[in-house]
């Protein structure tokens, strides 16, 4: 018995049977932008169903970021479509190129943590654990129940007018 020493891609290159390295890493970065732009795709038409107000919206997605553009109504819609991609799977940044039509104040981001409700982010923010109302609504139509929020979430806190 004896063991024989190959070329490991000769087979594809000599008898045409099977697939080079390169091709199947052509092949593998091919699948990948495929999915990314599948992906990209269902995020734009999640932004569209939510009837969030954005032209010329674009998603584009890289590896794990997104990079969103278009003009949103209003700040508070161009956040809302920040937190649908980003709260998406798969994505871990995201590069905000988007404009607004109507300026308003920044609203402020909270991770939640296990333990979290609506009304401790509340009492955090505002000083008053019965104001949850105004971050379930900021939040909406993404949250379905104030009592439906999870551990990694990105949530809209909006400021408070004087």
């Amino acid at each position: 018995m004896s063991i024989f020493s190959f070329i490991k891609n000769a087979g594809a290159k000599v008898l045409g049977i099977g697939k080079t390295e390169e091709e199947e890493a052509a092949e593998a970065l091919a699948a990948k932008q495929k999915a990314e732009a599948m992906a990209a795709n269902y995020m734009e038409q999640t932004v569209r169903d939510l009837q969030l107000e954005v032209e010329n919206l674009s998603v584009c997605i890289v590896e794990d970021t997104a990079t969103i553009t278009g003009m949103a109504y209003d700040q508070a819609t161009k956040e809302k479509v920040v937190l649908v991609v980003g709260n998406s799977k798969g994505i871990a940044t995201v590069d905000d190129q988007m404009t607004v039509s109507y300026k308003e104040p920044e609203a402020q981001f909270y991770m939640v943590v296990s333990g979290d409700t609506l009304g401790k982010i509340a009492k955090k923010y505002y000083g008053n654990a019965m104001k949850y109302p105004i971050i379930f609504e900021a939040n909406q139509p993404m949250l379905k129940s104030p009592d439906l929020i999870y551990p990694g979430q990105v949530l809209r806190v909006p400021n408070l007018d004087d």
